[in-house]
């Protein structure tokens, strides 16, 4: 592609969402693997495919040689949805109205990955190289928080100069340059079983006392601090003429520092049940650490707003995000980590999911001069 359109784009960014790709169906996002492994090939990347474990999907890394040699550029992208196969030909189609694209997966983040390539692609066109090596990496469980991908992400991170990812932009087009950290606590309660209507007494409901403890877990979010804490799923009983023996809950926790997160670990861990006769027990899940935006990233983020500039738009601004990423692995590492840099658009994890085509040609030109000028 030697020049870049928006047609153009938006034709290879189609290709990659008609292929559903949920993090659970690893059949479907290999799909998706095979054809990003065409594309790195066909622009001369040499292919390492690191099969998949834990029931997910390979993790796909493409190396392009540089103009230099030695440490590089870490390229971060996901290649799981969070939509059902099933989605496309429902409640979300491919469809292009006005400036919007929807699709499953266009937003969050096959849109930016197409920008990455296209851009690598749009340097080897007209006879060049990337400034330093770029390492492709493509991530099969991100939407899961990356368990089968992590180690291999910080393994490669430290052998990388910095890391630019390509998820979505956020607030209208802002880059991301920190992030919040996100933990996971899965939350058992077990009671004591008796017939609900004639020995109610002698039960322990297991229910009645998750319900206590998430009024407690949910007590602990302190906007004012950019701490929240949901519990977004609870399942318990089995029969309603049984008290219920066990509830089981999935709480997600989300802080601005490590200090905080610790302070929340602590909390949950320390929980207490109202019932003496019933016991609570709190495991620690995935765990994205935070990362605050150093002077290092800050210079990340100050090159790409004046590249922006030659390009003809303006960055909106940066932003400290809330939604957690693989470059928070980086980031923590002390890897200078410029976030954000995919598409513009709304509705991630939604059926309104959708890209601005008018952003294609822009951001995916900052790409490339990203790659040709970072050293």
């Amino acid at each position: 592609m030697r020049e870049l359109t928006s047609d153009a784009l938006l034709a290879a960014v189609r290709q990659w969402v008609e292929i559903e790709s949920p993090t659970q169906d690893s059949a479907a996002v290999n799909r998706v693997a095979d054809l990003a492994e065409q594309q790195l090939r066909a622009i001369g990347a040499s292919i390492e495919r690191v099969p998949g474990r834990d029931g997910f999907a390979d993790i796909l890394i493409g190396r392009i040689p540089g103009e230099t040699n030695g440490d590089g550029i870490l390229l971060l992208g996901h290649m799981d949805t969070v939509h059902p196969v099933g989605t496309l030909a429902g409640p979300l189609p491919y469809r292009v109205e006005g400036d919007k694209a929807y699709g499953p997966g266009i937003y969050d983040m096959k849109g930016g990955n197409v920008m990455a390539l296209q851009a690598l692609a749009h340097i080897q066109a007209r006879g060049g190289r990337p400034r330093l090596p770029v390492t492709v990496m493509f991530i099969p469980d991100e939407e899961m928080g990356s368990p089968s991908s992590r180690e291999r992400i910080e393994a490669e991170a430290v052998k990388h100069r910095l890391a630019l990812v390509v998820e979505p932009s956020g607030d209208g087009g802002r880059t991301t340059v920190g992030r919040h950290g996100i933990a996971r606590y899965h939350v058992k309660v077990t009671g004591r079983p008796a017939h609900a209507g004639a020995y109610h007494a002698k039960g322990r409901s297991a229910i009645r006392e998750m319900a206590h403890q998430v009024l407690a877990i949910e007590a602990m979010t302190d906007y004012t601090r950019n701490i929240t804490l949901n519990v977004g799923t609870i399942a318990g009983g089995s029969h309603e003429n049984q008290v219920p023996i066990r509830c089981e809950a999935k709480v997600l926790a989300m802080v601005a520092t490590a200090a905080d997160e610790a302070e929340v670990r602590a909390r949950l861990l320390a929980l207490k049940p109202v019932d003496p006769d019933v016991h609570v027990e709190v495991t620690p899940g995935l765990f994205r650490p935070p990362y605050a935006k150093s002077p290092a990233i800050q210079k990340l983020y100050d090159t790409a707003a004046g590249l922006a500039r030659e390009i003809g738009f303006e960055l909106v601004g940066e932003r400290i995000a809330g939604g957690g990423s693989d470059g928070n692995f980086t980031g923590a590492l002390g890897v200078p980590t410029l976030d954000g840099l995919g598409v513009v658009g709304d509705g991630p994890h939604t059926h309104e999911e959708h890209l601005l085509v008018s952003c294609l040609v822009p951001r995916t030109k900052l790409l490339a001069r990203l790659f040709e000028t970072l050293e």
